[in-house]
């Protein structure tokens, strides 16, 4: 049938008035819809919980790590993270049994936490701190876990744990050297494990845990000598006594990994009123969307004072 000139004409100018709204509507306005969208969106961290917060290095029922894993899905966890000083086993068929233990309850392990020590003039004793940590290096890839927590380690010089917390992380040196030289030996010794790091896609980061990462200058003056995508930092929110924000502002922009403290009942060494939401907001800011890992350091029974830690971190982390 022929088309009428009213009919074609009425075609041509529908097509025309559609051309460039078929251009906006469904290519350009979608996109900056899109990117308003990503830009506006609240980051939502997965909440982890360390093994440790059940340990706590006092209760024996609650140190074994599967046993640790478990409960944490139970709680209704993200992740979990192992504390390596908690395990009791390191066997090949034991780390894939934790892995499995983590797949079939539906939680990611996340991150380990190790110890290690460089603050020595003994270059032996050095040099046995960095072989132990390259070995956590192959045990973190062969549980599939993405990172781990490294220290400077402390100068040896208080007595004890608690001695050092009575002086609030503040250690004179061994007698005859500086923290310069501890500077030093630090970063020589991380540089030679991060060639195992790049390899097992492992990314270390360097915690303020004491020590010369008592202070953010310490940690970042050791990141930024180091300049290595394969150590950056892992933020403990409780080991900053005084003037906390400001210093976890400093060490936010290079944070992959973030631990968070709380202490219902009391603290175990000390004490610390957190505001958690001013927290997740610098972090926010900086565009930190990793884990955040829960550190219970609180008297009360971690069964109890654990799930209200995580609601706690939910709320604050959205």
């Amino acid at each position: 049938m022929t088309r009428s000139r009213r009919e074609f004409l009425t075609a041509a100018a529908t097509v025309a008035a559609l051309a460039p709204l078929s251009r906006s509507a469904f290519a350009e306005e979608p996109v900056a819809a899109a990117e308003a969208a990503v830009a506006q969106r609240k980051i939502v961290n997965r909440i982890a919980v360390s093994t440790y917060s059940f340990w706590q290095f006092r209760h024996e029922h609650l140190r074994d790590v599967e046993k640790c894993i478990v409960l944490s899905a139970e709680m209704g966890f993200d992740a979990v993270e192992i504390l390596h000083r908690q395990m009791t086993n390191e066997t090949p068929a034991y780390l894939q049994k934790l892995k499995r233990t983590a797949l079939v309850n539906g939680v990611d392990l996340c991150g380990f936490s190790t110890h290690q020590g460089f603050l020595s003039p003994d270059k032996e004793k050095r040099q046995k701190n960095i072989d132990e940590t390259i070995r956590y290096i192959r045990m973190a890839y062969e549980m599939g876990i993405p990172t781990m927590r490294v220290n400077t380690g402390t100068w040896g010089t208080s007595k004890d744990f608690d001695d050092l917390m009575a002086h609030r992380g503040i250690e004179q040196p061994l007698d005859g050297y500086t923290d310069e030289d501890g500077f030093q030996w630090v970063i020589d010794s991380l540089e030679k494990c991060l060639p195992e790091a790049e390899k097992c896609g492992v990314l270390l980061g360097l915690e303020n845990h004491w020590g010369l990462g008592r202070t953010p200058e310490g940690v970042l003056r050791i990141v930024d000598a180091i300049d290595s995508p394969w150590l950056q930092v892992t933020l403990d929110t409780g080991n900053f006594l005084e003037d906390p924000y400001d210093r976890l502002a400093l060490m936010a922009p290079k944070t992959v990994y973030v631990q968070a403290k709380t202490y219902i009942g009391g603290g175990l060494w000390y004490s610390l009123d957190l505001d958690y939401p001013r927290i997740a907001k610098l972090l926010q800011q900086k565009s930190y969307r990793g884990y955040v890992s829960l550190e219970f350091e609180g008297r009360e029974d971690p069964l109890v004072g654990i799930p209200q830690s995580l609601s706690l971190l939910r709320s604050a982390f959205g």
